[in-house]
């Protein structure tokens, strides 16, 4: 076997006596790879999409599609952790091709692969308009941008700047090439956004509504994960057991085995753990958060007594009533779900800002990552209003402040 290492932590080798052989599993053992060489899987995962879309289903979602091409030869890496020589494989695109042709592509389907740590390269084919492989991809190098020297299991706050440069050459990279983004913050295997990237603590309203605004007003199509849109945060858990994630508790035993405090890997759990985005949903303020009145296999978050969706109904400015107004806006105006994407104010160290182009509607969006009044300076003003707002509505100025995470977009037609 060779020494790669598993994305859950350990060897991705797992030894079978009765076989005398070894398997490969790049995620936990009891996610063993499969043989994509072999033509019988091909054909199979082909009859498995066509079962479900003669049953009426008119989506796929393909997890860490982009690593099922492994290579002809098997070697060591001692540079990394193996990971170069399975992702983007070299017969991926043929795989997708083959998918499409034989299931998914004879229809009007969504499709969506979740890429890991792909290149925008591959991306472009993944999702182009012309190579009928996927609709759209999912990528997370704008969520590393808090892994210090690129290391997950570490603290680091996050750097806006790369994010800013992540954000624009994805938008920019996919445009030129007629392929599409998926845009997200949050999944099952993240921490909750709010926590990450906004102040859940000071600015929770605020920070939700500006999050929203930056990736629902971009190019591609949003997605929504559950609980962000009433503001749901990180668990703060506290102890080992509360964790439930097989990396979490892989992972606390790593560290510890590296030498850190039990401190420093609770604050890094915080921070980092999957189990941030997998507690139970939250209804309301009624036992384990209206979720069920059995135990949850996973504790519920204590805030959920004040962030929940009965209370995010009952407040007309909630969080929730933001993201409706930004789903109601892409299906109202083509400039949002079509249009061109145009970067703006690159150098400005809180603010992320672009314009959204569609014949002639134009929006300009500006977005305050930080929760300090900062000053923004805009050349063409002339024609704008507010579209939509975290505070008060203010008209459009060639100098302009905006407060603590403030998110406002104009409409020009």
């Amino acid at each position: 076997p060779t020494n790669w290492v598993s994305k859950f932590g350990g060897p991705v080798w797992e030894y079978v006596p009765e076989f005398d052989e070894y398997y490969l599993h790049l995620f936990d053992p009891t996610q063993a790879d499969l043989n994509w060489f072999n033509e019988d899987v091909q054909n199979e995962m082909c009859d498995i999409l066509n079962f479900w879309i003669n049953k009426g289903v008119r989506g796929f979602r393909f997890d860490v599609v982009n690593l099922i091409s492994k290579p002809e030869t098997w070697e060591n890496d001692y540079e990394g952790d193996g990971r170069r020589f399975y992702t983007d494989g070299p017969r991926m695109h043929e795989y997708l091709k083959l998918m499409n042709s034989k299931a998914f592509g004879n229809g009007d389907f969504i499709t969506v692969g979740e890429m890991s740590s792909t290149s925008i390269e591959n991306c472009r084919k993944y999702s182009g308009e012309a190579e009928k492989e996927l609709s759209m991809v999912f990528n997370f190098h704008h969520l590393k941008v808090d892994y210090k020297n690129k290391e997950k299991w570490t603290v680091m706050p996050f750097d806006f700047q790369e994010l800013k440069q992540l954000f624009v050459k994805w938008q920019l990279g996919m445009q030129e090439n007629k392929a599409w983004n998926a845009l997200f913050w949050n999944c099952h295997d993240q921490p909750r956004s709010l926590s990450r990237f906004g102040d859940d603590k000071n600015y929770p309203k605020e920070s939700g509504k500006m999050l929203a605004t930056t990736i629902h007003m971009m190019q591609g199509t949003p997605y929504i994960y559950q609980g962000e849109e009433i503001g749901m945060t990180n668990a703060y858990f506290t102890d080992i057991s509360q964790y439930r994630d097989v990396e979490s508790m892989n992972y606390f035993e790593i560290m510890k085995s590296e030498g850190k405090t039990e401190e420093e890997i609770y604050q890094i759990l915080a921070d980092k753990s999957r189990d941030n985005a997998r507690t139970p949903m939250q209804w309301n303020a009624d036992i384990n958060a209206g979720f069920s009145t059995a135990t949850p296999w996973i504790g519920v978050n204590p805030n959920y007594t004040t962030v929940n969706v009965e209370s995010a109904l009952e407040d007309k400015e909630s969080i929730f009533y933001h993201y409706q107004k930004l789903i109601q806006l892409r299906k109202t105006h083509k400039a949002i779900s079509e249009g061109e994407y145009v970067p703006m104010l690159m150098e400005h160290d809180s603010v992320y800002a672009y314009r959204r182009v569609h014949d002639e509607e134009e929006i300009l969006v500006l977005n305050n990552f930080y929760g300090k009044k900062t000053t923004v300076e805009l050349e063409d003003v002339e024609g704008y209003e507010v579209l939509i707002s975290n505070y008060p509505n203010k008209d459009i100025q060639k100098t302009m402040e905006l407060d603590p995470y403030e998110s406002i977009a104009y409409i020009r037609k």
